[in-house]
């Protein structure tokens, strides 16, 4: 044995004990075959000789798709099993809560909360009152229950006598008429009879009859536990198809808020179980949508329904953007408006400056049609004396919805329009003839340009402002007074002008370093916005702008918050709504930042001359869109029926000989102020550009170089006499 180890030491079954001792394992060639594994559902036990490897493939492919199919079907099945089975148990609790309301006050006390939470004082008293008289009633049928026994027995003893004595008058009636004294007991023996078969009838029949009424019981309360209990949890309901379309009802409001998530909510609506339904208004249908007031229980604010909008809108089967939320003007108060499926998607009718060939405008009194709310009603705001901005991200119908204001505006013959547009690609071209200042540009030229139309408007705000004669006009400007007419300075994409780098302009004795952008004291164009939004409005000289994307830097504070009414289109940010419109509008539900980007031409608007919902001080409008083509086709009605006038752009060109215009404009008279000369001058060449932003210092720095001094004697005053002078000296040749 020692000897055959000893030869044949590779068969032998050693494992070394240390890992070096252990010989390098050789190379194998082999080929690894991966079997995959396949579902064969016990194919594999059928008898091979009656089974072919190819038809047991099959069958295994198959089952393993029949399983497939029936699987939804099976799960299914077991939700609605198990569901319909819990409905019993459901109803049960549901009938048993009604025995309880109707012999308690349990259901006084829910609607005691319900008016409670509502504040109806009126109400609260009334509930207290019969939940007062419930509890009288209850009392008496305790005392009525212990009286009970007594009463019964007495009842069964009479009921027995009267029973017999009744049954022995009858037989005694029975044995006159048949001459049989045995006639007399018959009655008797008859009921015994008939109690006798109705025992045997209830021993025979009494389990079949007893089935039949526990299954229709049963059936009832399967009935009421799927018609009125909201228990089942959410694995074991039935998929849901979508609800669009449907109307919102009372029901699906109080379903939508109990699953919004919030505890302490659907705790509430579960405790007031059916009179929840009482925190709701009625439902009222309000343009594309409805409308609803929901009074929030206690313990739950106003503040955690509109965080919750996006979910809130989901429950109902709408988008976000479908679903409104603001505060009503009860305390603890949401008011919903539910728009319909898609409605706010659809386009409004055009706009009524497209429709009328026969518009007209009146700026005091009337109001300029913009568009509609969203329930449907048209929106048209009063203009007169009111400072406008509009923003917005970009390419959302910014420009489009300012022009239609503006357009509507120029229909009003009284109404002078200045425009800086300051992207320059024709959205504003249509106003050549009918604007006084038209500049079209995005460079720092053109800033330069609409700075000094602000400028211009400025000197003619305070050159009014002198002019005008309190004592004789104590409640202000009237209308169309001469030389008050409405004066309406429009910048769009005024964040141009605040963002512009340039600064300084002017030869050395006259130079100006200010620099034109900016938000500081020094800047021109921030400066003469500021003023006239501080003073302009009383004198009829109005500033709107426009602006894209605002922020600190491209929209100062100072500025916006200067804007009688204040729009704007959909940004990006909260903190971007709050500078367009204001903190006060967004804390009261104004979120032009939840518009989508869909919504074109869709604005929140606030302020001053805005049509709002009572109890609210914003608006959502849909704008109407007036095109390119319709606004050129407008322009021209307009060009019609006030006038043709020239437009700075279409003159720039012209030279004027200023010592002979002021010759011509003095007349007459001996001496005339200064800034009357100047607006005389707007006057005789309107539209000329050294003229149009001329003040009364401008006009003696000017007519210094044609050695005419200008006095100030209280103000500065031009004599006719040193005009002539110079223009004789200039004649007879010398400089």
């Amino acid at each position: 044995m020692t000897q055959q180890h000893e030869h044949q030491p590779d068969e032998s079954n050693i494992v070394p004990l240390r890992p070096e001792a252990q010989p390098n394992p050789g190379v194998i060639d082999a080929e690894i075959v991966s079997e995959e594994p396949r579902p064969t559902f016990n194919t594999r036990r059928l008898p091979v000789p009656h089974i072919s490897e190819e038809t047991r493939q099959r069958m295994a492919d198959t089952a393993v798709e029949l399983r497939r199919a029936s699987a939804p079907y099976v799960v299914t099945g077991t939700k609605g099993a198990l569901r319909h089975t819990l409905y019993v148990p459901a109803g049960a609790a549901v009938v048993a809560k009604r025995i309880r309301d109707s012999r308690g006050t349990s259901r006084y006390e829910r609607l005691l909360r319900v008016a409670e939470a509502q504040q109806d004082w009126d109400r609260l008293g009334e509930w207290e009152e019969r939940e007062a008289r419930a509890r009288q009633q209850r009392h008496d049928r305790h005392m009525d229950w212990l009286k009970a026994p007594a009463h019964l027995a007495k009842a069964v003893a009479v009921s027995a006598a009267a029973g017999i004595g009744l049954l022995l008058a009858l037989g005694v009636v029975l044995a006159v008429a048949d001459g049989d004294a045995g006639m007399v007991l018959e009655p008797i023996g008859a009921a015994i009879d008939t109690i006798r078969w109705l025992w045997w009838f209830g021993a025979a029949y009494g389990a079949l009859l007893l089935t039949g009424g526990l299954g229709l019981g049963v059936l009832y309360l399967w009935d009421q536990g799927r018609k009125h209990s909201a228990w089942e949890p959410r694995w074991a309901r039935p998929v849901q198809r979508s609800g669009e379309g449907e109307p919102v009802t009372p029901h699906r409001v109080i379903a939508a808020l109990s699953d919004l998530g919030l505890s302490t909510l659907r705790k509430k609506l579960s405790e007031l179980g059916e009179e929840s339904a009482q925190l709701l208004g009625p439902v009222t249908i309000a343009g594309c949508g409805v409308e609803v007031d929901v009074t929030l229980p206690t313990g739950v604010t106003t503040e955690e329904i509109k965080a919750k909008r996006r979910k809130l809108a989901e429950n109902l089967d709408r988008h976000e953007h479908e679903l409104f939320i603001t505060t009503a003007p009860a305390a603890r108060t949401v008011r919903l408006w539910v728009a319909d499926p898609g409605a706010l998607d659809e386009p409004i009718e055009p706009s009524p400056l497209v429709l009328n060939d026969e518009t007209t405008a009146n700026v005091y009194s009337g109001q300029a049609p913009w568009g509609q709310n969203l329930r449907g009603d048209a929106v048209a705001l009063n203009l007169w004396q009111k400072h406008l901005l509009i923003t917005g991200l970009s390419n959302m119908g910014k420009t489009a919805a300012l022009r239609s204001l503006v357009l509507w505006a120029a229909f009003d013959p009284s109404v002078e329009l200045r425009i800086a547009d300051l992207k320059g690609i024709g959205d504003w071209r249509m106003f050549r003839g009918i604007a006084t200042t038209l500049i079209e540009g995005p460079t720092d030229e053109h800033v330069i340009e609409a700075t000094h139309m602000l400028e211009a408007g400025v000197r003619e705000m305070e050159r009014r402002m002198q002019a005008f004669d309190a004592d004789k006009y104590p409640d202000g400007v009237p209308p169309n007074l001469e030389g008050f007419h409405p004066v309406y300075l429009i910048v769009d994409e005024a964040q141009v002008a605040f963002m512009c780098p340039a600064a300084g302009e002017g030869d050395e004795e006259f130079h100006d370093p200010r620099p034109f952008g900016g938000s500081k004291n020094t800047s021109r164009y921030f400066m003469a916005a500021r003023k006239i939004h501080n003073q302009g409005r009383a004198v009829n000289v109005v500033l709107w702008q426009g602006t894209q994307d605002p922020t600190d830097q491209n929209l100062p504070k100072l500025v916006r918050e200067g804007a009688h009414i204040r729009a704007s289109l959909n940004v990006g940010t909260p903190s971007q709504a709050r500078m367009a419109l204001g903190d006060n509008a967004v804390d009261q539900g104004a979120a032009p930042h939840e518009l989508k980007q869909e919504h074109k031409g869709t604005v929140v608007v606030t302020g001053a001359g805005v049509p709002c919902q009572q109890g609210q001080i914003a608006e959502t409008v849909r704008t109407h869109f007036v095109s390119g083509t319709e606004a050129v086709e407008v322009a021209d009605r307009i060009k019609a029926l006030r006038g043709e006038r020239a437009t700075v752009a279409e003159i720039e060109h012209e030279q004027r000989d200023l010592l002979a215009d002021v010759a011509e404009v003095l007349g007459g008279e001996d001496k005339v102020k200064a800034t009357d000369v100047a607006a005389r001058l707007r006057k005789l060449a309107r539209g000329y550009p050294p003229y149009a932003d001329m003040g009364g210092e401008d006009l003696r720095d000017r007519l210094a170089h044609f050695g005419v001094k200008v006095t100030k004697v209280g103000v500065l005053m031009v004599y006719a006499e040193r005009v002539h002078a110079a223009l004789a000296q200039r004649q007879g040749g010398n400089p």
